[in-house]
């Protein structure tokens, strides 16, 4: 037993030092693509847009965002109102994406008690209100995103 505890000690140690001696042993060099349009900048996390979208220009090779009276890069110019609603109407999508996380949450909420109901009537009527609740939540934030993004594409 004595035998078997040093070997596993030993195996242990071994792969504690040769493991990072193998990661330097070969290097390899990773580059990321370089942007070469806005739409290369505003990629959505989750499928939560960013606050600056619509809004990103890439100069010289490096996302940034325009500004008002800068030109994007489809050739527009963005005046100050046009600034002032896409950033709005980005901030009010990340709030309606939020929500449609909430809403699906609450769905799995209302599942989780309609499954510890058990026998109780009462509880189980509770997560059927629940489940009934969080799912028009979801629909009209899934209605209301869908607007939003119909509004964003008539501004540009």
């Amino acid at each position: 037993m004595n035998f078997f505890k040093k070997a596993v000690v030993m195996l242990a140690l071994a792969f504690f030092i040769g493991a990072p001696a193998l990661s330097f042993a070969a290097p390899t060099n990773t580059f990321a693509a370089a942007p070469t349009k806005g739409s290369d900048c505003e990629k959505p996390i989750l499928g939560i847009n960013p606050w600056f979208r619509g809004l990103a220009v890439v100069k010289d090779g490096q996302c940034q965002i325009a500004g008002p009276g800068e030109t994007l890069d489809n050739g527009k110019s963005v005046d100050l109102a046009g600034f002032i609603w896409r950033v709005a109407l980005n901030i009010i999508d990340i709030g309606l994406a939020a929500a449609g996380y909430i809403a699906f949450g609450f769905v799995l909420y209302g599942g989780f008690q309609f499954l510890t109901g058990g026998n109780n009537p009462s509880q189980i009527e509770k997560a059927r209100k629940t489940i009934l609740n969080a799912i028009v939540g979801l629909v009209i934030s899934i209605a209301a995103v869908t607007l939003v993004n119909l509004v964003f594409g008539i501004i540009g």
